[in-house]
């Protein structure tokens, strides 16, 4: 191999630079079977410069070899998951998933559902940000919602309508006794629900008649909670 040629080894890597009779003789001495050969030539360049082209080469080629072969492994990945069969739900989580999307369904179609723009417009608030005063109402903890499909809703059975449909204080007395035990979901399966305690009417149909009532009731269900 001529002084001109620059032969260089790293991790499998190995770089001839030169003329192309140079390249030629080089190969040749490498004498490897089976090797895979990748030849560039490059015309108006100087031998320094190639040799700073190999060296990149020598430094990139085994990063290359880890993201061909990390690429191979997710299609693998991909192919092995796409022949095997989903895992089917248990039946009773298939079951909880219909009861639940049947008490939601009765509960969206049952009240009367207000988005917080459409509260802040029955309630005469500005419509810069008609949001901003019922999710501040439902932080206070004087009104709740329900998430349905990324978007809050709030009960209209909630809004008083000789205060300007403001937060009727029964709900917010009745939420304060739920705490944390009941999420906007489970707040409105309670106030849509038929209640023994209230003779079989609905909560949500008592809360501005007969708050006194509704609020007893709501005592008695936390009571029944904590006793089991």
């Amino acid at each position: 191999m001529t002084a001109s040629q620059a032969l260089k080894t790293l991790s499998g890597v190995t770089t001839i630079t030169g003329t192309p009779e140079e390249v030629r003789d080089g190969l040749g001495h490498l004498g490897a079977k089976g090797t895979q050969v990748i030849a560039v030539t490059l015309d108006q360049v100087s031998s320094p410069a190639a040799k700073v082209l190999a060296h990149t080469f020598e430094a990139i080629a085994p990063l290359v070899g880890a993201i061909v072969a990390r690429r191979e492994k997710a299609a693998l990945q991909s192919i092995i998951e796409a022949l095997v069969p989903q895992v089917p739900l248990p039946q009773h989580m298939l079951a909880e998933a219909r009861m639940t999307a049947e008490a939601r369904k009765a509960v969206l179609e049952e009240g009367e559902w207000l988005t917080a723009a459409q509260v802040a417009e029955v309630a005469g608030f500005s419509a810069t940000n008609p949001s901003a005063q019922p999710n501040k109402w439902k932080k206070d903890g004087q009104i709740f919602a329900i998430r349905h499909q990324g978007v809050d809703y709030f009960p209209g059975y909630g809004l008083d309508p000789s205060t300007g449909y403001r937060p009727a204080k029964p709900l917010g007395e009745v939420l304060k006794i739920f705490g944390q035990a009941k999420d906007g979901w489970g707040a409105a399966y309670w106030f849509a629900s038929d209640n023994s305690y209230l003779g079989g009417e609905r909560p949500l149909d008592l809360l501005l008649r007969e708050p006194d009532r509704v609020i007893a009731a709501a005592r008695d269900e936390m009571e029944g909670v904590l006793h089991g």
